[in-house]
């Protein structure tokens, strides 16, 4: 099989990371990742922001506590979500079939979403959905305060979302693929003077740590609603898209993110670890 014909049925088919499979209690951390093996960083950063946010406390993802429970973080998953998950930080995706919950879930823990629209869609189904919201990637500076630095070597690069990896030449040296390491992806956004993106934590990751960004639009691979999900979140209602790199980087970078990071901080649910038998 080719490599479009690969990243097809990368994209197709489902594929879910149930991480800590434990034989007691425990919290479940579940985030997307291709079936053939290979890391779509965006979604691994779910791990590695939550273990993160937990070692601050003194905390595991391998703790034994006092009921099983399974939590959503970072990705547009939650059409994933079944009844008594808990939700920080995770958003609808909008594309057909993954636009709503599943219609048998009735309850859910949610302690922040991604964006106002996320939370309209979760409200519409009776759902208690708090003010907070943000990806939890943005928090990556300050739970990593002294690992990354800017170094800034390239004028710019870009970060393709999956459905737009076969769209462009990947071998550039412009394109930082999102399949590999999330440190070297870091690493690679830091380097650059704007960053474009249609991969949503490209453009997540480069904001977190104060890069330029512009959103580039090269397919209807992925539904906008993420997209508008996410500035929404961050205070920003009007920002255009470019259709073209070119484009891209005649328009710079977008207006900077408002955000709260301490309330999506302290809306970690850190009590599923404190709470006694």
């Amino acid at each position: 099989m080719n490599f479009r014909g690969n990243l097809r049925r990368l994209i197709n088919e489902v594929g879910c990371d149930f991480v800590q499979q434990l034989p007691y209690p425990h919290v479940e951390l579940f985030f997307w990742r291709p079936d053939d093996g290979t890391i779509n960083f965006g979604d691994y950063l779910s791990l590695v922001v939550v273990e993160q946010q937990l070692r601050r406390s003194g905390y595991t993802l391998a703790d034994e506590i006092s009921r099983h429970v399974r939590m959503f973080a970072i990705g547009s998953v939650l059409h994933y979500a079944r009844d008594g998950d808990v939700i920080w930080g995770s958003g609808i995706n909008g594309r057909p079939g993954q636009n709503d919950l599943n219609r048998r879930v009735q309850t859910l823990d949610i302690r922040a979403v991604r964006g106002p629209r996320t939370q309209e869609i979760l409200r519409r189904r009776g759902l208690s959905v708090p003010d907070v919201f943000g990806d939890p990637a943005l928090l990556l500076p300050r739970l990593f305060p002294d690992r990354f630095q800017r170094r800034r070597v390239r004028d710019w690069i870009f970060v393709p979302n999956l459905h737009d990896l076969s769209m462009i030449d990947h071998e550039s040296a412009n394109v930082v693929s999102p399949l590999g390491s999330w440190n070297r992806r870091i690493e690679a956004i830091l380097e650059a003077d704007l960053v474009l993106a249609s991969s949503l934590h490209g453009l997540i990751v480069a904001e977190a740590y104060g890069v330029p960004t512009r959103y580039v639009r090269l397919s209807d691979g992925e539904a906008e609603f993420k997209y508008r999900d996410y500035y929404e979140g961050t205070g920003r209602f009007d920002v255009e898209f470019a259709s073209s790199l070119e484009e891209g980087r005649e328009m710079g970078g977008a207006a900077p993110l408002s955000f709260n990071h301490q309330s999506l901080m302290d809306a970690f649910p850190i009590d599923l670890w404190r709470e006694t038998r």
